[in-house]
């Protein structure tokens, strides 16, 4: 993922149309990084962003809910890299589309076309991609600067990748399950068939986060 994101970033000063492919880059990105589902991160919009919460801001989604309960809105996370990614697109990508970046309907992730109804109407924001249109992003992108075992991408990959990746790198199955929104643990232990976690490690950080706790704990008694 790292390979295929370098390349890609790598490759977006040569894009036709620029604009279109800083967005589907950084949406990509962010969607592996905070692991949400491609129609949740299509139905974001400015307004759901929260720079201020949590340690790197955090983003509003209508969330899949569980059995059958019906959509409910929960917050992803950004994290350090999304959160900067995310500020460089807002701030100089996002105002070439052309609508009203100011207000807090429009979309995160704007079509680059105007709709004639919507233009008719006087709506001063754009229409949000679909989630299609960003698979048919991801497959185009995947052609060209995937390498490796794996030849194409779709969302849900992404997904599952986040909850690897982030398992591999020492969080918790609890962390991850709640990365990715999940109720239950045992959905979220499927995401990680190919998770390839090291034990030994795993108890090094274990030891290492409980020793932190440790110091913290005596530093708030006194």
């Amino acid at each position: 993922m790292k390979d295929f994101f370098g390349r890609w970033r790598g490759d977006l000063p040569n894009a036709r149309k620029y604009a279109v492919a800083c967005r589907d880059y950084v949406m990509t990105k962010l969607a592996y990084l905070s692991g949400v589902r491609a129609a949740e991160l299509c139905g974001v919009c400015l307004g759901d962003i929260h720079w201020e919460h949590g340690q790197w801001g955090r983003f509003v989604v209508l969330g899949k809910g569980a059995r059958g309960s019906g959509p409910r809105p929960r917050e992803a996370y950004l994290f350090q890299e999304g959160r900067a990614l995310l500020w460089w697109y807002i701030e100089e990508i996002r105002g070439e589309f052309r609508d009203d970046a100011e207000h807090p309907r429009a979309p995160l992730w704007p079509s680059e076309r105007k709709s004639k109804a919507i233009a008719d109407l006087n709506v001063p924001v754009a229409p949000a991609i679909v989630p299609s249109t960003f698979r048919r992003a991801l497959h185009t992108a995947a052609a060209h600067y995937l390498t490796g075992p794996v030849s194409d991408l779709f969302p849900h990959l992404l997904r599952h990748a986040c909850a690897t990746h982030n398992y591999e790198r020492g969080m918790t199955l609890w962390e991850v399950q709640k990365v990715l929104g999940h109720d239950w643990s045992t959905t979220t232990l499927r995401y990680m068939a190919t998770a390839h976690a090291d034990p030994e490690l795993a108890n090094l950080a274990a030891s290492s986060r409980a020793a932190q706790r440790l110091v913290m704990d005596k530093g708030n008694l006194r």
